[in-house]
């Protein structure tokens, strides 16, 4: 069989041993895709609700949980050299696949619209701009953070080689100025929230800001060259990094009463400062969304033509920036709570009880149309996880690997009855 070449990035086959990257190369490109300008608005949330050791229990516990499931699921990425839409084959199915491709696209090209608006009017208001340049501002953004995921796995390492650095020598500049301003230690724990929130809903949105990125993250992942350094870089991206960005937000907000982190910039006196960490923050993550975009636009249309599917992702993200995305964050983050996690537990439960730990070839792999245990357990999964009152995307993994083994045994009692009746 014959591979693409390297600047396809494989979008339609595994990853062969050639291209497979270090530690250091996976977990700068995790990290820089984890500092996420949305991540520390969540964080700031918090920040307003809790008090400082409540606000580390929490940021523990969800970024624990969500660098485990980015972790298994980089595992199985690295093992099998496929990623999230391109296993969704196996689980639901050839033409059943493409679900979880819509879903897994909609998802990102909805980020990268978010990430599009919020350049834009950020650098209008704190720069002082006329309002009339925000649609061009969104414009020349929109496409032109797509321009080192255009280059591929290359471009997004790159640039994550020298934002990553910077972004945190800022952070840790800022941090030490909210220290400073607060009175220490002492008196960081000394200030009462203002707002309230149970610890349970803290935890879906630590969990459920990032948990879309965490199931899409195979597509660096599957670049792994062993199972350790998959392991390794996804608890350190979304453990560490996702952590950083929640701590950063949430220590602004107890200092200031100011959930926005941009606006605790500005407080601090680090208005320049507020727009290049913005400017490298956003890009980071943009440029691996709209990649994430095209790898399910390319399985979606089972196309290898990586780079265009990419141009017409940030077009599409463009024009829902303009359209207003930047006001639905927060029903938006609620939605891939539930939509997304049941994704990732039914390819879990797929690889390691229905296939066994080992995929076949992609391209020798007799796959049905549908899967229909695979489409039933993700359905049940996400019904479950918007309707839960708990950590909705942890009952969404859970119930959708544990019902894809009883229906995938199930199956098995059926066909072999069937089998019986037909002797």
């Amino acid at each position: 069989m014959t591979h693409p070449t390297t600047d396809s990035d494989y979008p339609l086959s595994e990853v062969p041993t050639g291209a497979r990257k270090g530690l250091f190369s996976t977990t700068i490109l995790l990290f820089g895709f984890t500092f996420f300008t949305a991540t520390m608005f969540a964080g700031g949330k918090l920040g307003m609700a809790f008090d400082f050791k409540t606000l580390i229990w929490a940021a523990v516990i969800g970024n624990l949980l969500l660098g485990t499931y980015a972790a298994v699921l980089g595992l199985i990425a690295c093992r099998s050299g496929l990623n999230s839409v391109l296993m969704g084959r196996f689980c639901f199915g050839e033409a059943g696949s493409k679900l979880s491709d819509m879903l897994l696209g909609f998802t990102q090209i909805g980020w990268y619209a978010w990430g599009t608006a919020t350049i834009a009017i950020v650098l209008v208001k704190i720069l002082g701009l006329p309002e009339g340049l925000t649609i061009a501002l969104m414009v020349l953004f929109g496409f032109g953070f797509c321009l080192t995921a255009f280059i591929g796995y290359k471009g997004l390492d790159l640039l994550s080689r020298v934002a990553v650095p910077a972004m945190l020598v800022l952070l840790v500049a800022s941090l030490w100025i909210a220290t400073r301003d607060i009175g220490g230690l002492a008196g960081l724990l000394a200030v009462e929230p203002k707002e309230t929130m149970s610890l349970s809903v803290a935890i879906t949105l630590v969990f459920g800001t990032f948990v879309s990125g965490a199931t899409q993250a195979t597509n660096w992942t599957r670049f792994a060259s062993s199972g350790r350094v998959a392991v390794l870089s996804s608890l350190f991206g979304f453990f560490i990094g996702n952590g950083l960005m929640i701590v950063a937000g949430a220590y602004g907000a107890i200092v200031y009463q100011q959930p926005d982190i941009v606006e605790v910039l500005v407080l601090q006196g680090l208005s320049i400062a507020a727009v290049v960490m913005l400017f490298l923050n956003l890009w980071t993550t943009q440029d691996n969304t709209i990649y994430n975009f095209a790898a399910a636009g390319c399985n979606l249309l089972r196309t290898e033509r990586r780079k265009t599917v990419t141009i017409a992702g940030a077009a599409i993200g463009t024009l829902l920036a303009i359209g207003g995305m930047y006001e639905m964050l927060i029903p938006f983050l609620i939605l891939l709570g539930s939509i997304i996690p049941p994704i990732g537990g039914v390819i879990m439960a797929d690889y390691f009880y229905g296939h066994k730990g080992r995929y076949p070839l992609l391209a020798e792999a007799r796959i049905p149309a549908f899967n229909w245990v695979g489409l039933g357990a993700y359905g049940i999964g996400a019904l479950c996880a918007y309707f839960s009152p708990w950590v909705a995307p942890l009952v969404g993994i859970i119930v959708a690997a544990v019902l894809y083994i009883v229906l995938f045994e199930a199956k098995k009692v059926f066909a072999t009855r069937s089998q019986i009746a037909r002797a």
